[in-house]
């Protein structure tokens, strides 16, 4: 097991570091963005631009990294987002930063695609689930300690962009020294939606609907916690309380998934995190409630898009797995751009509670359509589904990197 870990190492390192200093980004730019004076919805914005340019990077990374090979497009994106980081307090301005969170979201989808492809082509089938369920958790303890670093300096200065920029430009180092062969190019993209739609429409509309929710939250939960009275400080624990919640129920919550219809423990974790959400909305809570309901709601909330992915590939057919990935991603962050933008506009009216009125509302959507295709469709025979496998339904995994002939292999 740890030579198989340690064969990744220089991947897991460079991994480590670029998400560190992008989860510090992530928090950093809206507060600072609130203290420039830009209004919710510019801020929603920045969100919106960020997960636009990341489906633009799962169209055209392939072509990117098959053209240069994986190390260089490596380089060249880290290159890229590292001079963004550095870039943002240099030239504040609504305009600019969309711009440059675009370019962002595109550099970390090729980065994603760059790691995982390689993750894919070292991994057999009996070492894929530790290898990336390994990558998976990497992922969010990097974010969760990326945020915890907005504590390092004050928001308003520079130190934070360079803290960021400093840790990005440093993973390029071990992923540029490593003497691992290249793997095979990245196969190209295939979405295709209205295979999913037929095949699983709980999937494809969970997916959309989720996107939607989560792309808000992750666009606007910091600006939230400031609109409930919380500083800078008090925003970094706030949001970290949500993400470490939900990469800890992500697993149990899956394999409670595998004993009975999926669709119902989505609907429960839909109906449970409207509560919080609700909680959250229209109440004042302050303090350790207000951290208790943030963990309440990531641990809730965070985890169903791992249940609708895990749905649609119980309905997928073994051969079309790369396509539903990819069209599960397609989706998803298709809603993920809509979503800051819908809850900026709550925002207005409620600063801190309104984005999670527009998360319990998109929920209650969801949840409706879930209780349709209920009564609609019966649950897949047990020994039917598939094993739930976190790496394959973590919204952390770009999705289309499965290596050349991995996707005629049994999965796990």
């Amino acid at each position: 097991m740890s030579r198989v870990l340690l064969s990744a190492g220089a991947l897991f390192a460079g991994v480590a570091l670029l998400l560190t200093g992008h989860g510090l980004l992530t928090l950093l730019l809206p507060l600072r963005g609130a203290a420039e004076g830009f209004g919710p919805i510019a801020i929603g914005l920045l969100g919106s631009a960020y997960f636009a340019g990341f489906v633009a990077g799962c169209l055209h990374g392939p072509h990117l990294v098959g053209r240069a090979g994986h190390i260089r497009a490596f380089a060249a994106v880290v290159c890229g987002v590292s001079a963004v980081a550095f870039a943002y307090p240099l030239l504040v301005g609504e305009v600019a930063w969309a711009l440059m969170r675009f370019g962002f979201g595109y550099g970390l989808a090729v980065f994603y695609l760059v790691v995982e492809s390689w993750l894919n082509d070292r991994a057999t089938n009996t070492t894929r689930g530790l290898l990336l369920g390994t990558y998976v958790m990497i992922n969010h303890a990097a974010i969760a300690t990326g945020q915890m670093l907005l504590l390092a300096y004050p928001v308003a200065g520079f130190e934070l962009f360079a803290v960021a920029g400093i840790l990005i430009s440093l993973a390029a180092i071990p992923v540029a020294l490593s003497r691992a062969p290249q793997p095979q190019p990245v196969t190209d993209v295939r979405f295709r939606p209205g295979r999913l739609w037929r095949a699983s429409p709980v999937g494809l509309v969970g997916s959309l609907m989720v996107g939607l929710a989560n792309g808000a939250f992750w666009g606007l939960g910091a600006v939230a916690a400031t609109g409930f009275g919380l500083d800078a400080t008090g925003a970094a624990l706030f949001m970290t309380a949500a993400v470490l919640a939900g990469a800890v129920t992500q697993m149990p919550i899956g394999r409670l998934s595998d004993r009975m219809d999926r669709r119902l423990v989505l609907a429960g974790l839909l109906l449970a995190s409207i509560g919080v959400g609700l909680a959250l909305g229209l109440s004042a809570p302050q303090g350790f409630g207000l951290l208790a309901l943030a963990a309440c709601f990531g641990g809730l909330a965070l985890p169903c898009y791992s249940i609708a992915a895990a749905h649609a590939y119980d309905h997928a057919d073994s051969a079309d797995y790369v396509g539903t990935a990819s069209s599960l991603l397609l989706v998803n962050g298709l809603g993920s751009v809509a979503g800051p933008i819908g809850a900026a506009l709550l925002m207005r009216s409620f600063p801190g509670g309104g984005l999670f009125l527009f998360i319990a509302l998109t929920q209650a959507g969801l949840l409706a359509f879930v209780l349709w295709r209920l009564r609609r469709r019966a649950a897949p025979a047990p020994e039917a589904r598939e094993s739930f496998d976190m790496a394959a339904t973590s919204p952390a995994m770009v999705g289309a990197v499965i290596a050349p002939g991995a996707e005629a292999e049994p999965r796990d």
